[in-house]
């Protein structure tokens, strides 16, 4: 992949992160902790609806796309089955209660907020394969651009709002969320107009959909577990706690979730260019495990950064989220060691054995759900983090050791004692009262022992700047 694409990729996760960056405290400050809260439940039942809809048939498009030589036929057939279930669920479920969903969501009944929910589930369904036509084709500009439009509207609506003095409510937030939403859908449509409009001359192959099903419904279910891996800590949180609390712990994911910029770009790039390594004959397992190998320190020294300069996030957001800068680390170490299974579990796509991933995410999910249950009511949003890392943790071996039994051996040892010790870390960060120069002198000890485990990555990384 050249460097022009390569830049393009990374120019939606970074625009996307600064503006989420610059976006969190002005919501922090002109909203309430409550309808935070709110905006969270909408977004996590967005992501499920995404994967729920989709039968894991996204994953397979990806999969698929380098090897099939009808490329709009395998979007309609993949697109179709899941966009017809989409659509009988939430129609049947608004005609039956129209308050239901946004009373289940939001704890308010009102026939707008379901409305406008189910606008949003629908259009994020579609811009999902929308957006994946544009990754597999290396439109790398447009994907990017894809994601940022979004971010800047919802900004440019928040402003609006605080500008001209309009209700500073739940409904106004949720509104801009979804608005932004479509926008992005749009762009993505006439981004891809040459693709879809071909597709839907074409009958769907329903004799590959089996197959693609096949592929898929194991993903289905091993996404849904994953989905929930990653939101029952705030399903937890709402249903043993408050708003607040969950405000707040939304507040910590969402920074987590702009320090994971880079995270992003690789998540984005790195299966596709396996597979397409895989069609052409091209894989080289040395160079998968350099691959690794620079995303764990990546890993350790963003985990380890994040707990030196922690005590800066106070100074951005409203008093009630201080304890935001204990609960970041923890909070970051789930989605970076998703990042990091994606290098080491790719053996599992590859053979077509995705029954594995899907085991893996269920008893990850078991994790979750024990931990979140015993430690909430104990520690709130404390235990919620505490849970989600430790989580991750076990998906991250589970998921690796599968993908050894299935592909093939790799060193796994070096890494496992690293995710260990920052486990520790910052879990003993989150839960013991240190002083200001304790805590940050244990963070300042463990960047120097980084230094020396990765010394042979770190000059090897900085040989290859000096060459880019």
């Amino acid at each position: 992949m050249n460097k022009k694409i390569l830049l393009g990729y990374a120019i939606g996760p970074i625009g996307s992160g600064l503006l989420g960056l610059l976006s969190l405290p002005i919501i922090t400050w002109f909203y309430s902790v409550e309808d935070v809260g709110r905006i969270s439940m909408l977004q996590i039942f967005t992501n499920f609806s995404i994967l729920f809809f989709c039968l894991g048939l996204d994953q397979a498009y990806v999969r698929e796309y380098y090897e099939s030589t009808n490329k709009p036929l395998l979007l309609k057939t993949l697109i179709l089955p899941g966009l017809s279930l989409c659509i009988f669920v939430l129609i049947s479920l608004f005609i039956y209660n129209p308050y239901l969903i946004s009373q289940w969501l939001y704890a308010i009944d009102n026939v707008y907020l379901s409305l406008i929910t189910i606008i949003c589930f629908m259009v994020a369904l579609l811009s999902r394969f929308l957006s994946l036509i544009l990754r597999m084709q290396e439109r790398a500009l447009a994907f990017s651009m894809s994601q940022l439009i979004p971010k800047i509207l919802l900004l440019i609506f928040i402003l609006v709002t605080v500008w001209a003095g309009y209700s500073r409510d739940s409904y106004n937030l949720l509104t801009a969320n979804v608005l932004s939403l479509c926008f992005a859908f749009f762009i993505y449509a006439w981004n891809t107009r040459k693709d879809w409009l071909l597709s839907l001359k074409m009958k769907i192959d329903i004799q590959n959909l089996k197959k693609y099903l096949t592929f898929g419904m194991p993903l289905l279910i091993g996404g849904l577990a994953s989905w929930g891996l990653t939101t029952v800590d705030r399903l937890f949180l709402r249903g043993m706690t408050s708003y607040s609390e969950l405000g707040i712990y939304s507040v910590a994911m969402s920074l987590a979730g702009v320090a994971t910029i880079i995270a992003g770009i690789f998540n984005t790039i790195w299966a596709p260019l396996v597979y397409k390594w895989v069609s052409t004959g091209d894989i080289d397992f040395q160079k998968i495990d350099r691959i690794s190998e620079y995303v764990l320190a990546a890993i350790y020294f963003t985990v380890v950064g994040s707990g030196l300069l922690s005590w800066i996030v106070p100074y951005f957001l409203p008093h009630e989220y201080e304890r935001v800068q204990i609960l970041l680390t923890l909070c970051l170490i789930g989605p970076l060691l998703y990042t990091l299974s994606e290098t080491t579990a790719i053996g599992i796509a590859i053979t077509r054995k995705t029954k594995f991933s899907m085991y893996a995410s269920i008893c990850a999910m078991i994790v979750g759900i024990l931990g979140n249950y015993l430690l909430i009511p104990i520690l709130g949003a404390s235990g919620a983090a505490i849970s989600l890392a430790v989580s991750f943790g076990i998906f991250y071996i589970i998921r690796t050791e599968f993908s050894r039994i299935v592909w093939r051996k790799m060193a796994v040892g070096k890494s496992y004692w690293v995710i260990f010790g920052l486990l520790i870390i910052a879990i003993q960060n989150a839960l013991l009262s240190h002083d200001f120069i304790t805590r940050y002198s244990i963070w300042f000890f463990a960047l120097i022992i980084g230094f020396y485990i990765f010394r042979k990555t770190i000059s090897e990384c900085l040989k290859k700047i000096r060459c880019f």
